[in-house]
Order: C-alpha cells, then sequence, then structure tokens
C-alpha cells in the first residue's frame, strides 16, 4: 500500500490532522489505528475545554489553549457542514467550586492572579453559584466562573472526522498495529503493520500513549511517553440538572445535551491497564454527589477507562523526530487532546505541506528531552 502521508494513530489528533492536510491538498492520506478509529482516550474523554481552569499560570501553554480554543466555534461550523454532524459545541461556561475555607482561600488567590493575566473570571458567593446553578450542594460556599471554557461532544466530534475522511477519500485502516517504521538511510518510508507494510513519502505518529512503543528497526523511539488511566462513569439523569460544567478539587461533571452526565476522572498510573475498578468508581460517585446531591437519585448508565498520554513534563509533543527525514511526531497531548486537536492540526498541517513553523513546535518539540537528566528522571 503506498501513501503520500501516513498518519499513524487515528484520534482526535490524527484526524484532525489528516483533515487539515487534505485541505492542503497533500495528495493520498492514509490513517492506521490498532483499533478501531477514535475509540482510545479521545472517545473515553469528556470533551472539556478549558484553558483557563486546567492551568493557573500565563505560559505559553496557556496562549496554546486559547489559540485552539478560538478555532473551535469556526471548526464546528465547519464540521456541521462538510459531514452533517452537530459536534454540540456548548457555550455556557465552567464552574471551579469551593466546599471549605482551604479551598476558598485558594479560589480566592486564583481569582487576584487571574485577574492580573487578564483571564475572563467570575468570583461568585456560595448564593450566587446556586442561583444560577440550583442543583449544585449547598455546601459549596464560593467559586469561579469560567465563561470562556466550554465543551464539545467529543464522540460526535470523532464521528464528525472519520465522516470527512470517508467522504474525502482519505483511507481508514482499522485493527492495524504498527510496530516499526521503515527506513531508508536516514529517511522513514512508512510502517511495518500486522497485516504488511505501507510506504509513505511523510510519516506523522499520532500514536497517544503507544508511541514509545513504536521502533524505528531494532531501536526505540527517542520518545517517552506513558499511559495515565482515567476512569469515568455517566449518569442518567431524568430532568436536566446542570447547565455548565463543574469542578470541585475531587472531581467534574459535564452535563450532556442528551441528559447524561458525566463524571471524571481518576489519574492512575497503571500501565496499559484500561480496566475499571469499585474504588474508582465509589470515588466518582461521592465527587459528583458532593457536587450536585440530586444525583445520588440516578442510575449509573455507563463506566469506562481511557489512557491517556503523558510526556515527563506533562506538555505535548511536536514536530520532527531529531536524526530522521520524513516523519513527525504528534502525541502526548494528556488531559487537553480534545482542546488541542484544531491548533496542533494546523501547526502540523502548516509545517508537513508548506514547511512553516511555529514557535510552538519549537517548544514542544522532541529535543527538548535530549539531556540525560530529563531522561533519568522520566525512567
Amino acid at each position: 500500500m503506498n501513501s503520500k502521508v501516513l498518519i499513524i494513530g487515528g484520534g482526535v489528533i490524527g484526524l484532525s490532522l489528516a483533515r487539515e492536510l487534505h485541505k492542503k491538498g497533500a495528495g493520498r492520506i492514509t490513517i492506521v489505528d490498532r483499533g478501531p478509529i477514535g475509540r482510545e482516550a479521545s472517545w473515553a474523554a469528556a470533551g472539556m475545554l478549558a484553558p483557563n481552569i486546567e492551568t493557573d499560570t500565563s505560559d505559553d501553554f496557556h496562549r496554546f489553549g486559547i489559540e485552539s480554543l478560538e478555532l473551535y466555534p469556526g471548526f464546528a461550523e465547519a464540521l456541521l457542514e462538510e459531514t452533517g454532524v452537530d459536534i454540540e459545541l456548548e457555550r455556557s461556561g465552567t464552574l471551579r467550586l469551593a466546599f471549605n475555607e482551604s479551598e476558598a482561600a485558594e479560589v480566592d488567590e486564583t481569582y487576584q492572579q487571574q485577574i492580573l493575566r487578564r483571564v475572563t473570571v467570575e468570583h461568585l458567593s456560595g448564593a450566587s453559584v446556586r442561583s444560577i446553578e440550583p442543583s449544585i450542594s449547598p455546601a459549596a460556599c464560593g467559586a469561579l466562573l469560567y465563561p470562556n471554557d466550554w465543551q464539545v461532544e467529543n464522540r460526535k466530534l470523532i464521528s464528525a472526522l472519520r465522516r470527512y475522511a470517508e467522504v474525502n477519500g482519505i483511507k481508514i485502516v482499522e485493527d492495524t498495529e504498527v510496530w516499526e517504521l521503515l527506513t531508508r538511510g536516514r529517511r522513514i518510508i512508512g510502517g511495518k503493520t500486522s497485516v504488511g507494510e505501507i510506504s509513505a513519502d511523510t510519516t506523522v505518529l499520532a500514536t497517544g500513549a503507544w508511541t514509545s512503543l513504536i521502533k524505528i528497526g531494532d531501536a526505540c523511539l527517542q520518545v517517552s511517553v506513558k499511559p495515565i488511566r482515567g476512569q469515568m462513569i455517566s449518569f442518567e439523569a431524568s430532568e436536566p440538572l446542570l447547565r455548565h460544567v463543574v469542578y470541585s478539587p475531587r472531581g467534574y461533571v459535564v452535563p450532556r445535551a442528551d441528559g447524561r452526565v458525566l463524571v471524571g476522572a481518576t489519574v492512575e498510573d497503571t500501565g496499559f491497564d484500561k480496566s475499571t475498578t469499585a474504588e474508582g468508581i465509589d470515588s466518582l460517585k461521592d465527587a459528583a454527589v458532593e457536587i450536585a446531591p440530586r444525583l445520588r437519585g440516578f442510575g449509573i448508565g455507563e463506566t469506562w477507562a481511557g489512557l491517556r498520554p503523558f510526556a515527563a513534563d506533562g506538555l505535548p509533543i511536536l514536530g520532527e523526530l531529531p536524526g530522521y527525514e520524513n516523519v513527525f511526531v504528534a502525541t502526548a497531548h494528556y488531559r487537553n487532546g480534545i482542546l488541542l486537536a484544531p491548533k496542533t492540526a494546523e501547526i502540523m498541517a502548516d509545517r508537513i505541506a508548506g514547511g512553516l513553523n511555529s514557535k510552538y513546535l519549537d517548544l514542544y518539540g522532541v529535543g527538548r528531552f535530549a539531556s540525560a537528566a530529563n531522561a533519568t528522571a522520566f525512567s
């Protein structure tokens, strides 16, 4: 099988990049995934688009998240027009709750810092929180409201991106593992898979938590990514309970348009084990009921877990693979794959199809892990 561009990994990053490359006329594109397309971390996610609540520093990563968030309205509109799939971009905002004096003090400090950084955020009393969300627990003594932290239905996003690929001739190869990159000298010319070889002019690793398992010949990639399990549950609410995404220090709840209320998520270093546990599920139920006590009266509709791809510094890995030609990496988005997909696709497609650079490729390149100190710290 021959292709101009081979994308290994069919999650939200790989699918979004395939769409951008197609729009730039990149030629024949093939996406290969070790399982069903989009059914790993992207499917397991909660779809939160929260660059402000997920970071409390005014650094480049925060800016990266903001720039990607700003692409979402146009991204959602274009996908609806291109595929007929509404990805349910919801812009009600996100609440961060405090339940005791210590948490209230942390909320106050965060508010002061973010006001100085000109983050759009509002400080609410407990009574004010319940005036906009009556189902919030009376124990909540205050909150921050982030009107510009949104959510999207991530599973519909995956469905839309897959549909785009199908109607535009992007080849999808599922249930096919790529374990080795093919080389000709220092040039990567494709991948060796469980069903044969796929040759390509350009190869992209969008392989998430499985990135470090791919080899070049007998050597492992110089890219260290590990899986971090996140367990989740959903309640089947018979009536609308919440409008906002709501965080507490112990978890978060995400209301969906179809009546489900998602609850997440654990953070566990358990290798490639995607099973759920009684302890994990109980902790999520407790976190949900603390936020909205009425959830106690509804049944759990689904339990699941996903594996977030985590690099040593918690930041994405983007750009060329040093020492080789025609191979790129777009992985390690950890908790922010859905949020960062549009911007990642934009800058990676600009680099691959047009040779353009971005400061984010410089910041998040593989080369930052070159020192032995970093390698040792992560081992």
